[in-house]
């Protein structure tokens, strides 16, 4: 596992830009895309699974977030997108809850038009800051997931890439 902090989810495969895309068979790169987007699925759902709340990774109790990570192709067959959704199991898309955070403390709600005293509103922004974590943030193992299977996708793509020109 990789530290999350240093790594960004986004993969660019050198030596095709001097081509058009009207010049590859766009068939060809799409299931290289599917088979890249498996590739970094099945490892973001292993470090999840694996991970067991460990090196910052979320609990895996119900199988709700490992069972939501879909890859899907974009529609001009150049893009790959690896993320859990929302699925109809879940009340809210708690990935996001997991990835950012909740803190303690009651949220900062308006006063129906009535003015606060002030520095009130800041004073209340301050407690809340200083309170702890109801749900910690956890580290990004879906970007942790690509950075894994870099040279894995790295390979296939090019590979493809390389089998779709025309």
């Amino acid at each position: 596992m990789t530290n999350s902090a240093s790594v960004d989810g986004y993969m660019h495969v050198e030596g095709f830009e001097a081509f058009e895309r009207d010049a590859f068979d766009k068939r060809q790169v799409r299931a290289g895309m599917r088979k890249a987007g498996l590739l970094v699925l099945q490892r973001a759902q292993m470090n999840l699974a694996l991970g067991k709340g460990q090196a910052g990774y979320p609990v895996n109790r119900t199988g709700a977030t490992l069972h939501s990570i879909n890859a899907k192709v974009s529609r001009s067959g150049f893009l790959v997108r690896v993320a859990p959704s929302k699925t109809k199991d879940m009340a809210a898309f708690y990935p996001a809850y997991l990835h950012y955070g909740v803190r303690n403390g009651p949220r900062i709600k308006g006063r129906g038009g009535k003015r606060r005293a002030r520095g009130e509103r800041q004073a209340l922004r301050e407690a809340r800051r200083q309170s702890g974590w109801r749900i910690a943030p956890r580290d990004n193992y879906m970007s942790d997931a690509l950075q894994d299977a870099r040279d894995d996708v790295q390979r296939v793509l090019q590979a493809a890439f390389a089998a779709a020109l025309n």
